[in-house]
């Protein structure tokens, strides 16, 4: 696969799902999910437009988040997500963006993160660079949490299951000690584009899916950053937590994190 060719015909494809994109700004929920999630009549249409320009121009199939597709395990295929911080965009937001990774054996090896409201776009393939607006940016550099931001996901203090919120807050609370400038966004893309680009230190969230982590992982590792989940190991298509951190970064905040315990104990 040429993944040079296959980017620039899925920057074409992404391109032309702005103007529906920033149109559909405030949309209402259309679809109700499990929780306080749902999807607009907008994550809808551009995930089934994307979907077939993606399969007919680059024989490829695509799992995507509303309809899902092509299988996740499949030696090639696109995972997309048309509109990451979709309660960000119901209300009006600009932290909204269009995912769009490509696996190959469950590997990221080219990454597309499209944030219409902010004019940017952040496109990889493995090996690197990371390019911003059709500009190749300079690799990440060595990087001290203490002096910079660093997203962190939403959480619900009461919150059961697999990550209780307790435990989330626990792992916040060790991290506001060594980075009082905690952000949260509400949108795992756009962090993780935010950590390829040097902008956090690093990110930290707790669930997701492999749509929402996809384009980021690829990103954050052109732009020669580490992506894990929060006990350390590779990230998969299969996990859950994520932990994205610049060079000199990454270990100190692991740390943090395993400080917290496991998720169990709470």
């Amino acid at each position: 696969m040429d993944l040079h060719a296959l980017l620039a015909e899925a920057s074409t494809i992404l391109d032309a799902a702005v103007e529906p994109f920033v149109a559909g700004h405030r949309a209402d929920s259309a679809v109700r999910k499990k929780g306080n999630d749902f999807a607009t009549q907008v994550d809808l249409a551009i995930e089934r437009q994307v979907v077939a320009a993606l399969e007919a121009v680059t024989g490829i199939g695509v799992h995507g988040e509303e309809f899902g597709g092509t299988p996740v395990d499949s030696s090639w295929v696109w995972v997309l997500d048309p509109i990451d911080g979709t309660l960000n965009y119901a209300a009006g937001s600009p932290m909204a963006a269009i995912l769009l990774g490509l696996l190959h054996d469950g590997e990221p090896v080219a990454g597309l993160t499209w944030a219409p409201f902010t004019d940017t776009r952040y496109t990889a393939v493995a090996g690197g660079p990371l390019v911003k607006n059709d500009v190749a940016q300079p690799p990440l550099t060595d990087t001290a949490p203490a002096d910079c931001l660093m997203g962190v996901g939403t959480f619900d203090a009461d919150s059961r299951g697999r990550f209780p919120g307790r435990y989330r807050i626990a792992v916040l609370e060790r991290l506001s000690t060594v980075c009082s400038r905690l952000r949260m966004h509400g949108s795992t893309g756009i962090d993780l584009a935010y950590v390829a680009d040097g902008i956090l230190a690093g990110a930290v969230h707790f669930g997701g899916h492999v749509w929402d982590h996809a384009a980021g992982v690829a990103l954050v590792r052109a732009a020669g950053g580490t992506v894990t989940d929060l006990d350390g190991q590779p990230w998969t298509p299969e996990s859950r937590l994520v932990l994205a951190a610049a060079p000199g970064a990454y270990g100190q905040i692991l740390e943090i994190v395993r400080s917290a315990g496991r998720p169990e104990d709470y």
